[in-house]
């Protein structure tokens, strides 16, 4: 069971930093290329760029939460809960 995941393409868990702009200042997000390809995937079902999701997606944590918070973190658990939702994402865009 484990070569599943041990044998996987090492370009999945490699590393890339995009550059983006949230609430208008420049900055760079790290993240394996396996959840770039899920953030690509929820942004579309949302009819939004990238940029425009990850954007929208701050501002809203920003907005609910009292104090600084990991991120990249929250947008790797929102690519869990995207994967582990039967329409991906499609009904939350709906109610949005």
């Amino acid at each position: 069971m484990c070569s599943i995941y041990s044998r996987q393409d090492p370009d999945r868990y490699a590393l890339t930093t995009r550059s983006l702009r949230i609430d208008g200042y420049s900055t760079s997000i790290r993240l394996e290329n396996a959840f770039w390809a899920v953030l690509d995937r929820m942004a579309e079902s949302e009819g939004r760029t990238l940029s425009d999701l990850i954007a929208r997606l701050h501002s809203e944590v920003a907005a609910s939460r009292d104090g600084p918070v990991n991120f990249t973190s929250i947008l790797r658990a929102s690519c869990l809960i995207f994967l582990e939702t039967p329409d991906q994402g499609r009904m939350a865009s709906a109610a949005a």
